[in-house]
């Protein structure tokens, strides 16, 4: 199905921006019409990472005349091996700063126009309000859900993608441009239970896989500037890297979704994390009282050590991280095996058991399990080895 351009065409492209543009304006679809509208387009890209990087670049060598960038957050070395729009240099610097220079060189046609800031109920209505479309390269749940409802009061489309290890989606959200086209939370509803699904940063992300997905979600903003071709709406695209497997997924319109459905009750902008949840509820009141910070895990180490105390230091994520970085003196025992109970047959009933991971939410997911078994003086480490590296050992390598 065919759809409008979103843009309206710009009075005219300069000599310098038709020689830029040659390969487009001799494609019948885009045409010298199609890249005007590309010049008077205004597009927000939410987040300057893994999606955002190749689609910010993507797009300002299309053409788009204005791009906003939603970004808070600052360069990391873990981040170049894959967010590619930011170099060694940029470490340390704002990300949405470190974008900004890098579309100057890729097209200094383009007006960029920062928000640094993070996305709130509070602001972003005002952020959104103006563009015409908005790319979403969120990484959590609680983000999302808030830009597809303000996106739906705002009347305006957006392009979603999602990544995690070898697999990645991508999909149109635009309930304004046809009665039957459906929302996000026609698609989920409902969040996943809290830490069922983790981050990229607890669970990780193939480099390139960013450019797979960031591409299609480019290549759906240039059709819906446009009025090229058939856009993704009403379609979910699932791309299985590992097995380099495409599937395309007819999506419907949720006649009970609580955003745009006819008797809808989500009528405002919610509380989105509580919403989401970051851990269930279970696990919230096993850390609570329950929780030690990484000095203090030093202090008790450091007494094991002289025996003056015995507990034993479990460490509660995956084998390939443990190669990575630890705790000296924790043993493996990954959170699959708490939430099997397995895990409690292996773990002696006469002294205190210390759980930590990588940041603190499956160490208190598993925390919950050991509660429930009759462990009671169990605790976990909040912050996990992150915090351990950038507290107490900073020799080691974090990621």
């Amino acid at each position: 199905m065919t759809y409008p351009a979103l843009v309206e065409p710009a009075a005219e492209l300069t000599v310098d921006e038709v020689r830029r543009y040659s390969r487009h304006l001799i494609i019948p679809d885009v045409g010298m019409a199609g890249q005007k509208r590309l010049k008077n387009a205004k597009v927000l890209v939410i987040g300057a990472g893994g999606l955002g990087s190749p689609a910010l670049l993507y797009l300002a060598a299309a053409g788009v005349g204005t791009l906003g960038i939603a970004e808070f957050d600052e360069v990391d070395e873990s981040n170049l091996q894959r967010q590619i729009i930011h170099t060694q240099s940029d470490i340390g610097k704002s990300k949405a700063v470190s974008a900004k220079e890098s579309i100057a060189e890729a097209n200094p046609y383009v007006d960029v126009v920062l928000h640094e800031e993070r996305l709130d109920n509070d602001n972003v209505m005002d952020v959104f309000r103006g563009y015409d479309l908005i790319v979403d390269g969120t990484d959590n749940f609680a983000t999302r859900y808030m830009v597809n409802d303000a996106a739906y009061f705002l009347g305006i489309p957006y392009v979603w993608g999602s990544i995690y290890r070898f697999d990645g989606q991508a999909s149109v959200f635009a309930p304004s441009l046809a009665e039957d086209a459906p929302c996000y939370r026609c698609l989920y509803p409902e969040p996943p239970p809290p830490g069922m699904v983790p981050s990229c940063a607890e669970g990780g992300v193939l480099g390139v896989l960013c450019a797979s997905i960031g591409s299609i979600q480019v290549n759906e903003a240039i059709k819906l500037l446009t009025g090229a071709g058939d856009p993704a709406i009403g379609k979910l695209v699932i791309y299985d890297a590992l097995e380099l497997e495409w599937r395309k997924l007819k999506v419907r319109k949720d006649p009970a979704c609580r955003l745009c459905g006819p008797d809808a009750d989500v009528t405002g902008l919610i509380d989105y994390d509580a919403f989401c949840g970051a851990i269930s509820e279970d696990a919230a009141d096993a850390a609570a009282g329950s929780t030690i910070s990484v000095t203090q895990l030093e202090t008790m180490l450091a007494e094991r050590e002289k025996g003056e105390r015995d507990f034993v230091l479990v460490d509660v994520r995956e084998p390939n991280e443990y190669e990575i970085n630890r705790i000296p003196g924790s043993v493996l025992i990954p959170k699959g095996e708490f939430l099997n109970g397995n895990a409690l047959g292996e773990l002696p009933s006469d002294k205190q058991v210390v759980l930590h991971c990588k940041s603190g939410v499956r160490s208190a997911e598993a925390l919950a399990v050991l509660k429930g078994a009759g462990f009671d003086d169990s605790v976990h480490v909040g912050g996990g080895v992150v915090a351990w590296v950038n507290q107490v050992d900073p020799s080691q390598p974090s990621y």
